[in-house]
């Protein structure tokens, strides 16, 4: 019987796996391989409550396997060197894996594909398994990605995406493939005391609860910070626990506002991804430099210890910034809020913010955090460079009743709206009772040093 070799990276399911239900098409026996890469950690991506959400999703993965007769295989090393060598150990003539976008993704592929044929074994990259459309198959006339995400999206949704594919009911491992032990979230130091709970069993229930009883609110609501009425599904698109173009087939299914106010989320996450993988120096480099003058992080050291331990004076931001450490997330209100008070009010460089969320998101996505805080910084696809985004301004629409305010910043739970977001007002015996900052930093002068640093005035 011959063998084949399923390398999972960020694709960690069984539901809707192109790999998998390729390399499993009943003549075959399979060996389900994960390898944790030392150079993830080299290259600082090996962030704690990421760990604890990959340990939970290979432990889901291997149980899910385990049900159909078959074992996930573990390994520990340079991934090329793994992959060939349980390919040998298996005498396997074929290896199976997802596309993906980044710089090293890309160097990655191009060496197993080398090193595999070496050893007279194939290498089939399957693409739209970490995403609806594959990135590079929408190009405009003059360039090979789209820089606007509205044409783009234009012409996403008008792809025919493929059929779903079930798990498999069965997986033959063969015998003799040994593995490393499982990883485990017991012990990691430095978790977010709220971390969610990772895996595909977790990801499908939250998915379809969101689609039971949030999705149809979630055009009205998506912005209300403290009504939390977003999916919280990107920890598990991007660990891959679920499938992207199951959550659009699933969403235009229920249809309505809501459904298509997703279904765009989602197009955002293939837009990103398909710059990432045209350009993928964009992940450290401006895509559209502005020449900007930014402060350092060694130079602003002060004011960026103040907006991560989320003690600005600004009580939204602090909010958000309080959040995303307790919980490993944050709403998406809240990170275009934090990121536009980083790189303009405070002019600090943008990827000192995208450094620092990546070492606490659990859904730390290159594409989608890199080139997001580029958009608020104004060096990506943003057709408004400029603009800036005011907390007050922002928190009064966002959080009216000033809750989401009261839950994370308790100092501030007896003010009532508007003044819990404008605490400065207080005076007096008022304001000496409460044990909150002041702002480190009025509006007005941030506003003028980011114009001064982009030669604006």
């Amino acid at each position: 019987m011959n063998v084949s070799v399923v390398l999972f990276t960020s694709d960690l399911r069984l539901n809707d796996h192109p790999p998998l239900r390729a390399a499993n098409d009943g003549s075959r026996q399979v060996v389900p391989l994960f390898v944790r890469d030392p150079a993830v950690d080299g290259a600082g991506f090996a962030a704690p409550n990421r760990l604890a959400f990959l340990a939970d999703c290979l432990r889901d993965l291997d149980a899910g396997l385990r049900e159909r007769g078959g074992r996930l295989v573990v390994r520990h090393g340079d991934i090329v060197e793994q992959v060939c060598k349980v390919a040998a150990e298996a005498d396997a003539d074929e290896v199976h894996m997802a596309a993906d976008v980044s710089g090293y993704a890309h160097r990655r592929e191009e060496r197993l594909r080398r090193a595999l044929e070496a050893e007279g074994r194939r290498l089939h990259v399957h693409e739209t398994v970490t995403t609806a459309v594959t990135p590079g198959a929408l190009t405009p006339a003059s360039s090979d990605h789209f820089a606007v995400f509205t044409p783009y999206f234009r012409q996403w949704s008008q792809q025919r995406l493929r059929d779903t594919l079930g798990a498999p009911r069965t997986v033959r491992v063969p015998e003799g493939v040994a593995s490393g032990e499982l990883p485990s979230r017991a012990g990691l130091p430095g978790l977010s005391e709220g971390l969610a709970a990772g895996g595909e069993v977790a990801g499908r229930k939250r998915l379809t609860a969101w689609l039971r009883s949030g999705v149809a609110a979630y055009e009205d609501r998506h912005d209300d910070l403290a009504g939390d009425a977003t999916s919280h599904l990107s920890p598990h698109l991007h660990f891959g626990t679920l499938s992207p173009v199951e959550l659009v087939h699933r969403a235009r299914r229920v249809g309505g506002p809501g459904a298509e106010a997703f279904a765009r989320q989602l197009a955002w996450r293939d837009f990103h991804r398909q710059v990432l993988a045209a350009r993928t120096h964009v992940a450290t480099a401006d895509y559209r430099t502005k020449h900007d003058r930014w402060r350092s992080e060694r130079a602003a050291r002060e004011d960026v210890a103040a907006w991560k331990e989320g003690r600005t004076g600004y009580p939204v931001v602090d909010a958000a910034m309080r959040q995303l450490r307790h919980e490993g997330w944050m709403h998406n209100r809240g990170r275009l809020l934090t990121a536009s008070f980083l790189a303009k009010t405070l002019y600090v460089d943008w990827r000192v913010g995208a450094r620092y969320f990546l070492s606490l998101l659990v859904d730390g996505d290159l594409a989608n955090n890199q080139l997001n805080w580029q958009w608020m910084a104004g060096t990506g696809t943003d057709s408004r460079p400029n603009r800036v985004l005011n907390p007050v301004t922002q928190a009064k629409r966002y959080d009216p009743d000033g809750a989401y305010v009261r839950r994370w910043v308790p100092e501030l739970a007896e003010l009532d709206a508007p003044l819990i977001h404008e605490p400065w007002k207080l005076t007096g015996l008022d304001r000496a009772a409460i044990d909150y900052p002041d702002q480190i930093v009025e509006l007005s002068d941030g506003l003028a040093r980011f114009r001064r640093g982009r030669d604006r005035e």
